[in-house]
């Protein structure tokens, strides 16, 4: 079965780039510098940030299904991103990297079926039998620590 790990659309985003911190302040979000190849994973691009990359930190609505799992949380998008992450058949390394990767499974209504835990670098059977079960419309990954939104993942 062939999948599609996907980025958040750049465009979403990209207004908010280089505007100054108190600008970024007023709509809730802030800027920070990357001080460690990991740790500040870009929900745009499915890659860490360098150290000295800028990014920004921002509440967003990964889950806008109008059912009881509507939901929002909070994300890193490099302010360097210029295109939207599309991995087909592997997984990004912002995911492999992590030591923990929570995998939710949704019907096309928005309603989880499932849900899994696995170490980063061993994700793809999960994803392959979390997407097996006819009923599930895509996945979200989010990581296991703290919870963070990390991509979408669709059958292709």
């Amino acid at each position: 079965m062939s999948f599609v790990v996907t980025g958040l659309p750049v465009e979403t985003f990209r207004r908010l780039f280089g505007l100054p911190d108190d600008d970024l302040a007023a709509r809730g979000v802030l800027r920070y510098v990357a001080d460690a190849p990991l740790g500040f994973p870009c929900r745009v691009t499915l890659e860490d940030a360098r150290p000295g990359e800028s990014l920004l930190l921002l509440n967003y609505e990964h889950q806008p299904a109008q059912t009881p799992y509507r939901a929002r949380h909070a994300i890193f998008v490099n302010e360097s991103a210029r295109e939207t992450a599309r991995y087909v058949n592997e997984i990004p390394p912002c995911l492999t990297a992590r030591p923990a990767i929570a995998l939710r499974a949704y019907d096309e209504q928005g309603m989880m079926l499932d849900a899994a835990l696995a170490p980063g670098p061993e994700l793809e059977p999960l994803v392959r039998r979390l997407l097996a079960e006819p009923r599930t419309a895509y996945l979200h990954a989010h990581n296991a620590g703290r919870g963070c939104y990390a991509a979408r993942i669709d059958r292709c």
